[in-house]
């Protein structure tokens, strides 16, 4: 039987979550089930489902669905994703499933952080809130738990001691007010397996997520990090870039490497939609032997630039010369305040 670890260091173990570049034993996504969340629900499904059977394509996929929602899900799914019944409250596995650690014996396990919908967003999310546990339960593994308020989105990991995350979202009096930064720096590394945090501002101005890291910038490799920036210096956007790349620039990570850095431009410019629609490249999925990247060709970015789309392949093609890019249209999805990282989250394989 799998226990509850609620202050036991997964360390303790050398357990620590690897980066999303190794391979994977599944990816676990979640159906839409928050209806009226989106202007165009059908729409939506067919986006979450084109996400969905792609990823397939290179790796196994248990997606989650509502029981009312089977049939529905089915219509639309191929039969390389496995439906798994559950009762969820949304649709961003990222951020309420499970952080999956592994150690270099084969022992799997996964951490758990308290889930409030993004500094208590939306009503209800107590389901989204087991689902980390219920996701672990299944796979039939320990699972180390927290208390500290925070998402999957809110960082990324080189699977060798360092985190990134910014100091907009965990921080927020909607997250942790009662936590210092070092309490969070030393829960993040507990739970993750860490040693090091390395903060960065982050997108105060984003209204849905408080500006996660995943659209702002991800560990490619150790040492290695992509940073998304805008390329018009007259985009109200344009200094969320420029700040976060200074701030990572001549850091040392956990080993004590001098971050290298790479960039990409992001999807949109002068926005004139939701300010939380998601318009990021690097808010992609690294599945194995693939990166499956988002595409945001379409009128709902009124001055979007179609070139965009091709520059974030080309970039991608650039970084995993020896991994397939294969790009998916998800405005209807974006449109709700997310991309493919939010939607999608890796199971690693045992070493």
């Amino acid at each position: 039987m799998p226990n509850k670890q609620s202050k036991k260091d997964p360390r303790d173990l050398g357990l620590y979550m690897p980066g999303e570049w190794e391979e994977h034993t599944y990816c676990w996504m979640a159906w839409p089930a928050r209806v009226d969340l989106w202007p165009n629900i059908e729409a939506t499904k067919k986006a979450y489902a084109d996400v969905a059977n792609t990823i397939a394509q290179f790796e196994p996929v248990n997606l989650l669905v509502s029981p009312s929602m089977l049939d529905d899900a089915r219509a639309y799914l191929s039969k390389n994703v496995e439906i798994i019944e559950m009762s969820i409250d949304d649709s961003w596995t990222r951020d309420s499933g499970p952080n999956f650690l592994i150690n270099d014996s084969g022992l799997l396990a996964g951490s758990t952080w308290e889930f409030n919908a993004w500094g208590d967003k939306f009503r209800p999310y107590d389901q989204d809130a087991l689902m980390g546990s219920q996701i672990l339960d299944l796979m039939g593994v320990d699972e180390y738990t927290s208390k500290m308020i925070a998402e999957g989105g809110g960082i990324t990991v080189d699977g060798e001691g360092t985190v990134i995350t910014t100091e907009s979202c965990f921080p927020n009096k909607n997250r942790n007010p009662q936590m210092t930064k070092r309490e969070i720096e030393s829960e993040l590394c507990r739970t993750l397996g860490a040693s090091k945090v390395i903060w960065i501002p982050g997108d105060p101005d984003e209204t849905g997520t408080d500006g996660h890291i995943d659209g702002i910038a991800a560990f490619i490799e150790p040492g290695r990090v992509l940073v998304e920036v805008n390329p018009d210096s007259s985009d109200p956007h344009y200094p969320v870039g420029q700040n976060n790349m200074k701030a990572l620039k001549n850091i040392k990570d956990a080993k004590g490497r001098r971050l290298e850095l790479d960039f990409i431009n992001e999807a949109s410019y002068h926005r004139e939609v939701r300010d939380d629609e998601c318009g990021s490249y690097i808010n992609s999925y690294l599945a194995n032997e693939a990166v499956v990247v988002p595409g945001y060709n379409s009128q709902s970015f009124p001055h979007h630039q179609p070139e965009r789309d091709f520059e974030a392949v080309e970039t991608y093609q650039k970084i995993y010369p020896d991994r397939e890019v294969v790009q998916v249209q998800i405005n209807d999805i974006a449109v709700g305040g997310g991309g493919i990282h939010c939607i999608t989250q890796q199971q690693p394989n045992r070493k």
